[in-house]
């Protein structure tokens, strides 16, 4: 059963996941009209679908250790930006706090001595370090190719690549 505290930390984590999931997919609305950045939109349309994924995790969880799963209201997320650099800026800044917010609910669990929730935690705690990594690197990525059409072409023809790269440990396991 989870305390009370609990099930509220995970509640806000499943309306963070839910916010992620929207907050990426009108960034992929937003690509999908830029010219030539078909490669960031299916990025962002993946990111949006993979963090409802662990949404529904949270969710599922929850609900299986006799907790209730709210499903949340959402604010509108940002639809419009600057450029393809703040876009990828806003993702890590996103993914910073996501974990951050993963963090604070693991330093609870512990303090609770709820192992099976600390236990359940530690794949979002992989996840959001390969998140993290991934965001960094498509940023000094971009940091790089500055304005430079052709580089900006390059980026959003590799993406995918990034992404994958990013999902393998280090060492090339």
């Amino acid at each position: 059963m989870l305390s009370k505290t609990i099930q509220e930390a995970l509640n806000r984590q499943v309306a963070m996941e839910a916010e992620s999931s929207q907050a990426y997919l009108a960034m992929a609305s937003w690509a999908e009209i830029q010219p030539g950045l078909d490669g960031v939109t299916d990025f962002f349309y993946k990111q949006s679908d993979e963090e409802r994924i662990h949404m529904l995790k949270l969710i599922r969880y929850i609900n299986e250790r006799g907790g209730f799963a709210v499903v949340p209201a959402l604010p509108q997320p940002n639809i419009t930006f600057q450029s393809l650099k703040r876009v990828f800026e806003e993702l890590l800044k996103h993914e910073i706090k996501v974990s951050e917010s993963i963090n604070e609910i693991v330093d609870q669990a512990l303090k609770e001595k709820d192992f099976s929730t600390h236990n359940f935690l530690q794949w979002y705690v992989s996840e959001q370090i390969e998140e993290e990594r991934l965001a960094r690197t498509l940023n000094d990525k971009l940091e790089l190719v500055g304005d430079d059409k052709s580089g900006i072409y390059l980026f959003d023809r590799d993406i995918m690549l990034f992404r994958t790269a990013a999902a393998t440990p280090r060492g090339g396991a």
